[in-house]
């Protein structure tokens, strides 16, 4: 791995390139900033509720944090190759960890963590990739299949067999399958008053909206998006950003108002952080980008 190389610490880098097509939801005149950069891949990020973004570099096997006095530092370090993060109402961070297919809850305070998940049905999860919590502190999330060169405990006969998007309950203690007709879930998302969930069938290139029913389950499936997504977040005004090439906005009708250009392979994920939630930081490639927003995001459920 190469070494590790903090350009923002000392100074912000803008790019040329600009977001474009809805100036009223971009900062006047903010331009995509480099803050960080020489990571293996930088993935999940999420703000806690002071609007600390915590992100991973999965192939370093490692949880940043940037804070909102613009200062980077290792959160955690073996993070089980922590993917997707989130908070939850508790102020623990849940994170996708799939060196052994788990979803992990940890306390940051002391480093430590606790397996919440790593089977269904007497199967191993494929490996969890991204979540969202919703307000009463259930947990959705996706269990794509990417194949891991580090993976070492694969039991052929216990492998899952296919790739669902799942529910676990508020008290922890039932999992179900909520959506088992995507090719390849990935980026998810929900709305801050938890009667909608988007979720991304990144091989089917779609992105897809369902009703949240009071028991977890998820009912009229409607095609939100023509385009997947490897990550995604939302905003107070209930757009949806979607990544991949660059960020694409859509807004509650799932009409594109915007594009992100960013001067990367790949844009893994974005979400809002900083002192105001008005800040759109995104993870592509070695690098993590912010930009300046005048829309707000959505701060973590109840954080106590």
């Amino acid at each position: 791995m190469k070494k590790l190389r903090l350009t923002a610490i000392l100074l912000f880098v803008p790019f040329m390139i600009q977001a474009q097509n809805s100036p009223e939801l971009v900062a006047d005149g903010a331009k995509v900033e480099k803050l960080a950069e020489g990571f293996g891949f930088t993935e999940g990020p999420t703000a806690d509720s002071k609007g600390n973004v915590y992100f991973t570099d999965q192939p370093n096997d490692k949880i940043w944090k940037w804070s909102i006095d613009g200062k980077l530092s290792v959160a955690l370090d073996k993070t089980g190759r922590a993917n997707g993060l989130y908070f939850d109402r508790n102020g623990r961070l849940l994170a996708c960890s799939d060196e052994n297919n788990e979803l992990w809850s940890i306390d940051l305070t002391g480093k430590q963590h606790e397996t919440l998940i790593n089977e269904v049905e007497g199967k191993q999860l494929n490996g969890p990739n991204d979540l969202w919590v919703h307000p009463n502190g259930g947990v959705y999330f996706t269990d794509p299949l990417y194949r891991r060169q580090y993976w070492t405990n694969r039991n052929a006969a216990k492998q899952m067999d296919g790739r669902y998007v799942y529910f676990l309950s508020p008290d922890r203690k039932k999992i179900e399958k909520v959506a088992i007709d995507l090719k390849q879930p990935n980026g998810i998302i929900g709305t801050p008053d938890g009667k909608h969930l988007y979720v991304a069938d990144i091989d089917d290139n779609k992105t897809y909206i369902y009703d949240i029913e009071k028991d977890g389950s998820l009912k009229n499936k409607k095609l939100f998006a023509p385009l997947g997504s490897d990550g995604m977040t939302i905003d107070k005004k209930g757009n949806i950003y979607l990544t991949g090439k660059g960020v694409t906005v859509f807004n509650t009708s799932g009409k594109q108002i915007l594009h992100i250009d960013v001067e990367a392979n790949w844009t893994a994920n974005v979400c809002f952080g900083g002192k105001n939630m008005q800040t759109l930081f995104i993870t592509a490639s070695q690098y993590l980008y912010a930009l300046k927003m005048n829309v707000k995001g959505v701060r973590p459920h109840n954080p106590k």
